[in-house]
């Protein structure tokens, strides 16, 4: 009897743990509720809040969201208190009345509100446009003005006299007075055109499918000058794709688009050009032609034939803006910027008035703020200090001030965490924000307020409206509500830290956990990858929380990480992915290894990895260089060889000119070294990473004999929509289901 117990007893043990083991519906389920599309606004609420400022600067409107309520507010800069829009059920009745429909108080649509002098508002529904009296509800259709048709083929200048245009490739110009016609160019022709412009997404059909016509120019203020570019495809190289998803044909159409490799002679050629409209004639400059990845970007300024040129030399070493005198000929430099790594977030500002030019560099080591005098050139820092400027957020030229954006200034700051601050030509910084958090900031167009979404990952977004002279808070807008998740038993991703491959260097990276998270449980942990060099992955704000959550809710553990290499903190930093881009998971492993050595809960046997883009190439990267740490992976839309890139962004981070380290990073080349399960996906017809690469690495695995799976969505481009998208996150799901969770997969669930 005894041992009949014992043998009842294990039996139940194991039906029960088989049972534990088993994935249903119900995971699913979860999964699918923590999806994008079904939690914002409909779930959680005001996360993000988007403010919509009135033209006539009277104040804003905005939506506040709650469990089943969808409300419009607004604040009048008067008195800076909250209310309402407009009366919900009374203007529902009237949308109802006017379409023959219900509209639900709780639920309107409309939008283009705008405020109008009499106080009463200007809105669209369903296409159009009406005027709404705030006292009677009625809703009057306004009469759409009829607008002067825009040829896009041609340009009328600002005094109105001359209409600017293209014939046979070459640029011409009609006096909108007796309509007499003047030739510019004459050595336009097919290949070599006048006047246009390069579009990266151009795409050609056929065996010699024609490029999109283009058409641009910029006028001078006063007329005087034109501004364009001569656009060289003749000897430019194409990339090839292969559409096989048109249903009515049987054969696949070929389409290709003008795109260089990193290396390439044989690119798109843009040359600037210049004409004086009242002598007809070009006048010539010294700024050179290049290629589509490196061009002259022109920028008018206020006195007549003065402008800026602004270009970066191949593999971004240095960055030039000359200021181009086209009366005398004169060109001077007013910046030059040079660095033996790259360049790659240059960005300037003219103040016309003052004689000065704005500009963001790293010529310190950290990304600060300098300016320089177009009549002396005289240069000098209107910041100072270890950190980071991310953006400039709004000038002011009569005031002498300038907003910005920076991470890392404050003392025991999360350095990812970005506050607002004032600088004034004097060099004297005020901070406006003082709250510890991460601030996304919105200005009024005359700068007197700006809206403030302040959070961090684990404290929830409250949305503000603020004085720009001080930072005081006039009003408050909305907050994020997340308690319908909460009670579902979500929390807030961890954030961790730890020291970098450097032995010195503090990283940054946060956990998401399953709902039933179980402390006594050992779960797999996915790697969520994006290392590309110009952003980064750790959750700076509220609304991020959600975006891992799905796949946690099957049994994972999912963190996403910032080792050394990513941008937004100093040069050093980011400087240790440049010709490196191999190693830029060494951090990711720390960090693991890291995780699993403090929580018992963290399988470190039973590691995964996924990533789109970047994060593809990331994600075959882990698994052919670390192949006995990495078991399971999902590239979608990888860029597996640089070589087979779009020109611009290998050269930018792997350098220029090609070089052995293309051969040695590239995920192509070491297909023999492949151990665990690996996942490649790619649109058929993707014109940003071509597919080709793809194609190649899956080539040589198979010559290599390793084992991989290989899904093609023949009708999608980069990003994966419809259909396609869902199929895809099915896809993902169960792969690391079946592989790293090793269990049976559902694929016929419900996804609503």
């Amino acid at each position: 009897m005894k041992q009949v117990t014992i043998l009842l007893a294990t039996i139940m043990l194991l039906s029960t743990t088989s049972k534990a083991q088993e994935i249903t519906q119900d995971d699913y389920s979860r999964a699918i509720s923590f999806m994008y599309d079904n939690v914002y606004n409909k779930t959680v609420f005001n996360l993000y809040t988007n403010v919509n400022w009135f033209k006539d600067g009277s104040g804003i409107w905005f939506n506040n969201y709650s469990k089943n309520n969808k409300s419009y507010k607004t604040v009048n800069f008067k008195n800076h208190k909250v209310i309402d829009l407009f009366d919900h059920q009374k203007l529902a009745t009237a949308l109802s009345k006017l379409n023959d429909k219900t509209v639900e108080a709780n639920n309107i649509s409309i939008s283009n509100i705008e405020r109008l002098k009499d106080g009463n508002l200007d809105l669209s529904f369903e296409g159009k446009t009406y005027t709404l009296n705030l006292k009677s509800y009625e809703l009057q259709l306004k009469e759409e003005k009829k607008q002067e048709e825009n040829n896009e083929f041609e340009a009328k200048s600002p005094d109105g006299k001359w209409i600017a245009y293209t014939k046979d490739y070459n640029l011409y110009v009609k006096s909108t007075e007796n309509n007499k016609e003047y030739q510019l160019s004459t050595k336009g022709e097919k290949g070599y055109e006048y006047a246009s412009w390069y579009g990266w997404f151009d795409t050609m059909e056929g065996e010699n499918g024609e490029r999109p016509k283009r058409f641009s120019v910029s006028w001078s203020p006063d007329s005087k000058w034109i501004a364009t570019s001569i656009v060289d495809t003749q000897n430019a190289e194409k990339m090839y794709m292969l559409d096989h998803s048109i249903d009515s044909l049987y054969k696949p159409k070929l389409l290709s688009y003008y795109r260089g490799s990193p290396g390439d002679t044989t690119m798109v050629k843009i040359t600037p050009v210049f004409y004086n409209v009242e002598t007809k004639k070009e006048v010539k400059t010294n700024l050179p032609t290049g290629t589509h990845i490196n061009s002259v970007a022109i920028e008018n300024m206020k006195n007549s034939g003065e402008l800026l040129a602004g270009y970066s030399e191949r593999g971004f070493k240095k960055e030039i803006l000359k200021h181009v005198n086209l009366n005398n000929g004169k060109e001077e430099i007013l910046i030059e910027e040079t660095s033996e790594t790259n360049i790659d977030n240059f960005w300037f500002r003219q103040f016309q008035d003052k004689g000065k030019i704005i500009f963001l560099s790293e010529r310190s080591g950290w990304r600060q703020l300098y300016m320089v005098d177009i009549k002396t050139k005289e240069t000098k820092p209107l910041t100072t200090g270890n950190y980071y400027i991310n953006s400039v957020a709004h000038t002011d030229e009569v005031k002498e001030n300038i907003y910005f954006l920076a991470s890392g200034k404050e003392p025991n700051a999360n350095p990812y965490h970005q506050k607002l601050y004032r600088v004034n030509f004097k060099g004297e910084v005020t901070l406006l924000t003082p709250e510890n958090t991460n601030h996304i900031v919105d200005f009024s167009e005359d700068g007197k307020y700006f809206v403030d979404n302040y959070s961090t990952i684990n404290i929830p977004t409250r949305t503000v409206l603020r004085d720009s002279k001080n930072g005081k808070i006039l009003a408050e807008l909305t907050k994020a509500d997340v308690s319908e998740v909460v009670s579902k038993g979500w929390q807030s991703p961890e954030v961790f830290e730890l020291t970098a491959k450097d032995g010195k260097t503090t990283i940054y990276g946060a956990i998401w956990k399953p709902t039933n998270f179980d402390a006594s449980k050992s779960y797999p942990i996915i790697d969520a990858t994006y290392t590309g060099p110009h952003t980064q992955v750790f959750p700076k704000s509220f609304d991020r929380g959600l975006s891992n959550q799905s796949l946690a809710e099957f049994g994972f553990i999912v963190v996403g990480i910032d080792g050394l290499g990513t941008s937004g903190r100093s040069k050093e930093f980011h400087n240790h992915s440049y010709k490196n881009m191999e190693n830029n998971l060494e951090d990711h492993v720390l960090a693991i290894k890291h995780l699993a050595q403090k929580y018992s809960w963290i399988n470190i046997e039973k590691v995964g990895i996924f990533g789109h883009s970047a994060g593809g190439y990331d994600t075959g990267r882990a698994m052919l260089g670390f192949p006995d740490f990495y078991k399971v992976g999902v590239a979608s839309s990888g860029d597996h060889d640089f070589r087979m890139e779009k020109a611009w962004w290998p050269e930018m981070y792997q350098g220029w000119p090609v070089d052995e380290t293309y051969e040695k990073v590239s995920n192509i080349t070491n297909a023999k070294n492949l151990k665990g399960k690996l996942l490649l996906v790619h649109g058929g017809i993707d014109d940003n990473v071509n597919p080709s690469a793809t194609f190649k690495l899956a080539e040589a695995l198979v010559n290599a004999d390793k084992d991989f799976d290989l899904l093609i969505f023949p009708s999608q481009r980069h990003g994966y929509e419809g259909k396609a998208r869902n199929y895809f996150i099915k896809k993902r799901w169960n792969y690391f289901i079946e592989h790293l969770l090793g269990l049976k997969p559902i694929w016929d669930f419900k996804w609503d």
